[in-house]
Order: structure tokens, then sequence, then C-alpha cells
């Protein structure tokens, strides 16, 4: 398996992170991306990384970073691209949850939409609250491509990303017995435009919902989904991950 999508830097992790990751190792996970979303946390992601050669780093600048200099953010961006090898841009995306500028958000991710065209990079969409702003944006721009992560929006929305290129990748919300619109939006993905993540250490899926979520959870989604699509669980993985090394070009060991 592969976590696609994991914040392993958190302060959640700073006690046992060589236990959470032997856990995923038991658990066959065999690559996480290891995803920033701000100037601190691209480093972190980084670094993180390179101790560990089963992580893969990205980096990003999250909406809810618009609140500070959107030039100052972008210009070290770049720099952090130019001089890391990372294998996405983001997270990144608008988020309405919040009350930070919607214009200026749209404006950092833009300009994030076009790095990752200029340097031919997958991106990581983070949409909440946002899923129609969200579309418009992507669909302005033809040659850029990635996945939308952790994807809450409906059903009929999924098919215009789908209908974009854009990858959809679905975390613990789809194991939640009152999700709805997940399981519905797992049912309507096609096997080849599928990822699977946790998101750690957010979104626990069932049955640790609440607790601290870690990338060996993620056996929960590929579980339920398997049921859901009603295809068997090994076969899954497989798709999944070849799904996650294709849109990533992730190598075979980096080790």
């Amino acid at each position: 398996m592969i976590d696609s999508h994991a914040h392993l830097f958190s302060e959640e992790f700073n006690f046992d992170l060589d236990e959470v990751i032997s856990r995923a190792k038991a658990n066959n996970v065999n690559k996480i991306m290891s995803v920033g979303f701000s100037i601190k946390t691209n480093d972190l992601a980084y670094d993180l990384a390179s101790k560990y050669s089963m992580l893969y780093p990205t980096c990003g600048m999250h909406p809810s970073e618009a609140i500070y200099d959107i030039k100052e953010l972008l210009t070290n961006l770049e720099d952090f691209i130019i001089n890391h090898k990372i294998y996405a841009i983001g997270e990144c995306g608008l988020d309405y949850h919040y009350d930070v500028d919607r214009n200026k958000q749209k404006i950092l991710f833009e300009e994030q939409i076009k790095l990752a065209i200029k340097y031919n990079l997958p991106l990581i969409i983070h949409s909440r609250d946002a899923i129609n702003d969200t579309y418009e944006l992507l669909k302005k721009y033809p040659k850029c491509y990635g996945v939308m992560h952790c994807y809450s929006g409906s059903k009929e929305m999924a098919l215009k990303f789908l209908d974009l290129g854009f990858y959809i990748s679905l975390g613990g919300p789809v194991t939640f017995k009152n999700a709805k619109t997940p399981k519905e939006v797992a049912s309507i993905v096609p096997l080849d435009k599928l990822l699977i993540e946790t998101d750690s250490p957010y979104l626990a899926p069932m049955p640790n919902r609440g607790k601290r979520n870690e990338p060996s959870y993620v056996r929960y989604v590929l579980e339920e989904i398997s049921k859901i699509k009603n295809v068997d669980i090994l076969e899954l993985d497989k798709i999944t991950e070849n799904n996650t090394i294709k849109l990533f070009k992730l190598e075979a060991n980096r080790a």
C-alpha cells in the first residue's frame, strides 16, 4: 500500500515516529507521501523524507497561508522547488471554512498552479467548502494535473474533476458509517484514477475514528473501498499503488 498523503512531521508524532513508521511497514505500507503546506512544514517534510527512505516529500502553500505576504510565500516556494527534489506541489487550494481572504487564497492557489505547469509537477489539491471555485481555477489551466486530496465533494463534482484528468484520493471519511457522499464517490471513481490516503494525523478511519491517524490505518480505507467497488483487496492495492507511482513519478526505491 501507499499512503498518498500524510503529515508525519506533526507534533503528534514527536515521541513515537519510529514506531509509527515500523507499524506502517508491518502493515505493508511501503511508500508515504510527506506533504508540506507552509514555509516551515515544507522544510520539515523534506527533512523527514531525508531520514526515512519510504517517505517522498512535497511542498506547497495551504490556503490558510494566504494571511501572509503572498509574494514572499511564492518566492520561497519556487526557490524550494529549484533546490530540492520534490514530487508534487501541495497541498494547496482553497478553503472557505475559515475566515481567510478569498481573493488572496485564489491568487496564492493560481500561482501554484502556474508553478506546477512550469516545473511539470502534479498538484495536491485541498478544497474545503470551495469546490466550485476550485474547479473553475483548475479548468483555466488544461496543462495542470494532480489529485483531489481527501476529496469531500459530491459525486457530480468528482466527475468534473475526473474530466479534467485529476485523480481522486479518499481517506478515513469513506469508512464512516454515516458517510453517504464519500461512499458514492468511491463507487463512481474509475479504478485507474483512484488513490488512498490517511491525511495523518487527521481523520482517522473506523475503527479508530477520533484518535490520532497514522499511515498503517490506510488499510481500513483500502478495505472499505474494496467492499464498495466489489474489487479484490489485493487487486485494488496493486492498482492504487500503481496509480500513485504514476502520478508522482516515484522511484522503485529511494534508499
